[in-house]
């Protein structure tokens, strides 16, 4: 297994703040980060391409073939109370536990190089129902960390709230701490529907952001960008469902001649 990153600028950053949306529950993480990237006008700078990845290419409406890969971008400090930037979005997150493990520690050993001492990692929390104003939820790399969001509105009662963060949201978070990076987790409550994006949860987690950030974005396009992004990623989610459910297939053993074949429903 390979994971590897192909870097085509070296940017030279001041103390960059690491951000980081994949896809995931209701891609809130994934939403929230790829407006970032498009408001903020970030330049891509590095791509991360593995093995842990489904083994297919798309084939786009240009018969043109796209790979799927993260992407990791880099916005300069322009404004008071700014810092620089270093952006994570992507197509897919590994689909074995170890995939999640080996791209983990990569990604971090690349952004040790880069300097980065700390990050905002997101993620959607699914919470089984479609609410309104979904709240966020925080996670910290470290106890008493939490001290240093107050004032953003963030639910810091993550505890009884969140068993488990899988993925490269909670990953990074807890591996970063052996690469000296500390930070935080934001969960933006969603129904828990993987295929469906939520953008009402993406939004609440960057209102967060904007003031963490000390940033002025112009939410109301929200809506408009997880149009554009709603049909690739459901072409994404569907191939990948298809995918796996025919590797597990293949890997069953083969039926024995005469043998009675069984069938359940639950």
């Amino acid at each position: 297994m390979t994971t590897t990153i192909f870097e085509f600028e070296k940017p030279k950053l001041k103390n960059p703040l690491f951000i980081e949306g994949l896809p995931g529950i209701g891609h809130v993480g994934r939403i929230a980060a790829q407006f970032l990237v498009e408001e903020l006008k970030a330049k891509k700078f590095a791509e991360l391409l593995s093995s842990h990845f489904m083994h297919y290419v798309l084939l786009q409406q240009s018969s043109s073939v796209h790979v799927l890969k993260n992407e990791f971008y880099y916005v300069k400090a322009k404004g008071k109370g700014q810092r620089d930037l270093i952006i994570l979005v992507g197509d897919s997150q590994s689909i074995d536990p170890e995939g999640h493990y080996e791209i983990s520690h990569e990604i971090l050993a690349y952004l040790k190089k880069l300097g980065v001492k700390e990050m905002i990692t997101l993620g959607g929390l699914g919470i089984g129902e479609v609410k309104e104003n979904p709240k966020v939820v925080g996670a910290v790399s470290d106890e008493g960390l939490d001290k240093k969001y107050k004032g953003y509105g963030i639910d810091f009662d993550a505890g009884s709230k969140v068993g488990t963060i899988v993925g490269a949201s909670g990953l990074l978070l807890g591996l970063g701490k052996i690469y000296g990076m500390k930070g935080i987790c934001l969960l933006g409550e969603t129904s828990g529907y993987p295929i469906l994006p939520d953008p009402k949860a993406a939004e609440a987690i960057l209102k967060v952001l904007m003031r963490m950030l000390n940033l002025k974005l112009d939410i109301s396009k929200l809506d408009a960008k997880v149009k554009e992004m709603e049909d690739f990623i459901k072409k994404i989610e569907e191939i990948q469902r298809k995918a796996i459910s025919q590797m597990i297939q293949q890997q069953m053993p083969p039926k024995e001649k005469g043998k009675e074949e069984l069938s359940y429903i639950g």
